[in-house]
């Protein structure tokens, strides 16, 4: 074909039009969908995570990538897996504003006593004796500190926490259908990504991608699936050492386990709660256990299924989590490994590429 000197000075035109109106609708599509993101991301993150699961449960079916019922089933499945958890917590976390709207009133009509061990502690005990006597045990001090926590306050906040509820569940609810969609046509998808992946940047774009779904399921067995171990292993822990509503503490271990550090709040928590009961030995016993479960999973098994999977050293794991955590929130947890995982094997790749023209040189 021959181009004219005027179609040529066109073809310049045509590619800076094309390219405005792709990024102009490319930025009306995400300001379409902003609000609809988290859950994009999640059904994303999920469906990588289990896919090879869900390939086994969905292999008996033809594999025409058009069934209903394999992909319905596994994503009811996934769905029962996270909304009965949550659904346990928040009603228990309800009955506890309750309970506590309850018990403020009698704190701050009649204080509440020191506690005998208080006193006891090596050097704060004294001082902490001396506070709780002052704000909590004398009614008066105890109604200037609680005063505003009454009960309006607490079922103000416990509608708070149900419109949040409400605004998570639509999320979670977009998550599944977005699932169900992803398993149904996942097969087909990864085919067309990986070809306009390969035709944007390259063969290394699908080693890229490659990585970083090792490292989303890396990072979700090495996050969620630790965290709720360690939550099983403590609550068995709170339950022995009787420990006051076990499984609220033990839910809210597994779920804080899943961030770096998040564990040894709750326990941590869990052992003042002992104390306060007179419990000093049992409190020891807890914070000893707490140690020894956060230390095994955060130094022999996360590291081995986060950074085994992903070929990435546990510090640009820890980086990528705690980043991602601070940058887009709970879905960064995933995300930042996954992102670190691209640019290290962006990394690797252009140093071999550089060592290789330096031999050939």
């Amino acid at each position: 074909m021959v181009y004219t000197a005027s179609a040529m000075d066109r073809l310049p035109v045509q590619r800076n039009a094309r390219l405005a109106v792709t990024a102009a609708l490319a930025a009306l599509g995400i300001w379409i969908l902003w609000d609809f993101i988290p859950a994009l991301l999640w059904a994303t993150i999920f469906a990588v995570a289990t896919w090879p699961l869900y390939r086994a449960f969905a292999r008996p079916e033809p594999a025409k990538g058009e069934s209903l019922m394999a992909p319905l089933a596994f994503t009811l499945i996934v769905g029962f897996l996270f909304l009965v958890p949550i659904a346990l917590m928040a009603l228990e976390l309800g009955r506890e504003t309750l309970l506590l709207a309850r018990v403020i009133p009698d704190i701050t009509k009649n204080g509440l006593p020191v506690p005998e061990f208080l006193a006891d502690i090596p050097r704060v005990g004294p001082l902490a004796a001396h506070w709780w006597q002052t704000n909590l045990a004398d009614p008066q001090g105890a109604q200037e500190l609680l005063g505003r926590l009454d009960r309006g306050v607490l079922i103000d906040w416990t509608r708070t926490l149900g419109q949040q509820l409400a605004r998570r569940s639509t999320v979670l609810i977009f998550t599944l259908l977005t699932l169900f969609f992803l398993y149904r046509h996942g097969a087909r998808l990864v085919l067309d990504l990986e070809a306009l992946v390969v035709r944007l940047v390259g063969p290394q774009g699908r080693r890229v991608g490659t990585q970083m779904v090792h490292a989303i399921r890396g990072t979700v067995n090495g996050l969620v699936l630790v965290g709720l171990g360690e939550g099983a292993v403590l609550a068995v822990a709170y339950v022995a050492l009787g420990l006051p509503h076990a499984a609220l503490f033990g839910g809210a271990t597994a779920v804080l386990a899943m961030i770096p550090f998040g564990a040894p709040l709750v326990f941590g928590l869990a052992a003042l709660v002992l104390l306060s009961q007179n419990g000093v030995v049992a409190a020891i016993i807890l914070l000893s256990v707490g140690a020894v479960v956060v230390f095994v999973a955060d130094h022999f098994v996360r590291p081995v299924l986060i950074g085994g999977s992903a070929k990435l050293p546990f510090l640009w794991v820890l980086l990528g989590i705690l980043g991602g955590l601070e940058g887009f929130g709970l879905v960064g947890l995933f995300l930042g490994p996954a992102i670190m995982a691209a640019l290290l094997t962006l990394w690797r790749e252009w140093v071999a590429a550089s060592r290789e023209t330096t031999v050939d040189a």
